[in-house]
């Protein structure tokens, strides 16, 4: 990689046993099966990881968060959050992995090693406490708009993708797949 080429983590958080609190795990596994992305861009299932994310965290120059978020609007209006709005949107208490992510780049911080640009592609869930492996039929519906947008933000920041083939299969093995079956 050469050394003008960002760092760029794309993170996908949040809890795939609650329905669309798994939305930003769901948007990283997608975007890993079926894009390959250059050697300065990593895409990580953060999941509910918290403090255990500092490391990929501090080591990137450009985060990506993908998430969903409380942000007073409409079930499935797509949100690019930075700064102070991304503090307010991630505040909320009822998500096992929110209160961590903030404590998390808070120490980032402490330790002096965030990221210089941090942007959140959020989503406004329809349901997050409900157990199921299925997203709603409304955020399902969003996930090809953000992977675009998410696409679209690795490449302004200097990484690249290509669409995988037989030729560059994906080597990360879904484990939990998402439940389609209640959105047909």
């Amino acid at each position: 990689m050469p050394e003008n080429d960002k760092r760029i983590l794309v993170l996908g958080v949040g809890n795939i046993l609650y329905t669309d609190e798994g939305f930003g795990v769901r948007v990283a596994e997608e975007l890993d099966q079926k894009y390959e992305f250059s050697p300065n861009v990593d895409v990580l299932d953060g999941g509910t990881l918290g403090l255990r994310l500092m490391g990929p965290i501090m080591d990137a120059e450009y985060l990506i968060i993908v998430d969903i978020v409380l942000n007073e609007g409409k079930p499935g209006d797509v949100f690019r959050l930075l700064g102070e709005d991304l503090s307010k949107a991630c505040a909320f208490k009822n998500s096992m992995h929110q209160t961590d992510l903030l404590d998390t780049l808070s120490q980032c911080s402490l330790v002096g090693q965030v990221p210089a640009d941090v942007v959140l592609y959020g989503v406004e869930p329809v349901n997050y406490m409900d157990m199921s492996a299925a997203l709603s039929p409304e955020l399902e519906a969003k996930m090809p708009e953000v992977m675009d947008l998410v696409l679209e933000e690795v490449r302004k920041a200097g990484g690249s993708y290509t669409p995988r083939t037989e030729m560059n299969p994906a080597m990360e093995k879904i484990y939990v797949p998402r439940d389609t079956s209640r959105n047909s």
